[in-house]
């Protein structure tokens, strides 16, 4: 499946790896060894030598990382997370999250280079940039300080996410008959 370029992206090819350049940023890819990219104007092709396994494995892995780089510098990618309990909050000190999360100090998270935390009112954090891989990294590390836990819920997780609860102790009345 060819990947089309839309205008305003350089795609190059060197060196046995894609640069893709456009208005988010610019990110790099090393290709695995037998498989070749081309570009044809502004239509790239991934190209496999054979049909054996591992060919066909990375034929659709390399299609599909060099299409996501593209989205990535032309729309971006973002990932939103909620904060759950009471008195757990977010806020930003300059560039870094600051979180309350129950523990006797606030958690500090600086993100890397090329990642944007933002925060909605006190329980919401988006995180964005132009490498999927790196925001969902992020995110997942953001989500990994206090996870959702299974008896009230508390915690911080993905947008949309639905935690398994579970019935805490039955209690003195349920051992006596």
């Amino acid at each position: 499946m060819p990947i089309t370029v839309p205008s305003g992206v350089a795609v190059k090819v060197a060196d046995g790896g894609v640069n893709v350049k456009g208005p988010k940023g610019e990110l790099a890819f090393v290709v695995a060894l037998p498989i070749t990219v081309k570009i044809e104007g502004t239509i790239v092709t991934v190209v496999r030598p054979n049909d054996e396994k591992r060919s066909r494995q990375l034929h659709g892995l390399t299609r599909t990382l060099i299409a996501n780089m593209v989205d990535g510098v032309t729309k971006g990618f973002s990932r939103n997370l909620e904060i759950v309990g009471v008195g757990y909050r977010a806020q930003m000190q300059g560039k870094k999250l600051a979180l309350q999360l129950g523990f006797s100090h606030p958690v500090v998270v600086d993100p890397p280079a090329g990642i944007t935390i933002a925060v909605e009112g006190t329980n919401k954090i988006s995180v964005s940039g132009a490498d999927k891989q790196q925001v969902g990294q992020v995110a997942a590390q953001i989500r990994d300080i206090r996870p959702p836990e299974p008896y009230k819920g508390k915690g911080i997780r993905y947008e949309g996410e639905r935690v398994r609860r579970k019935l805490g102790k039955a209690g003195k009345t349920a051992g006596k008959k």
